[in-house]
């Protein structure tokens, strides 16, 4: 991770638990925004590490948006198998 940048947990709001089963029901992919909130990453944080390539998880760029794995997000969880 790059030294300048701070990563705090984000402001969500306690109905909005991250349960393994609520990120199963994403789908297959999801936008970097709900990444970060299941991650407790900041908006601003998420976008400069996906930027510098060093985001948590896998991500793919398409056209000018970052997509993120599903499935990536539950192995960095310890759900995959839950």
């Amino acid at each position: 991770m790059t030294p300048n940048v701070k990563v705090e947990p984000s402001s969500v709001a306690i109905d909005e638990v991250w349960t393994a089963e609520r990120v199963r029901a994403l789908g297959m992919m999801t936008n970097i925004e709900t990444a970060a909130q299941i991650l407790g990453i900041g908006r601003t944080v998420a976008y400069r590490l996906a930027k510098d390539d060093e985001f948590p998880v896998q991500i793919l760029r398409i056209g000018h948006s970052y997509r993120v794995p599903v499935l990536r997000l539950l192995e960095l969880l310890g759900a995959e198998d839950d």
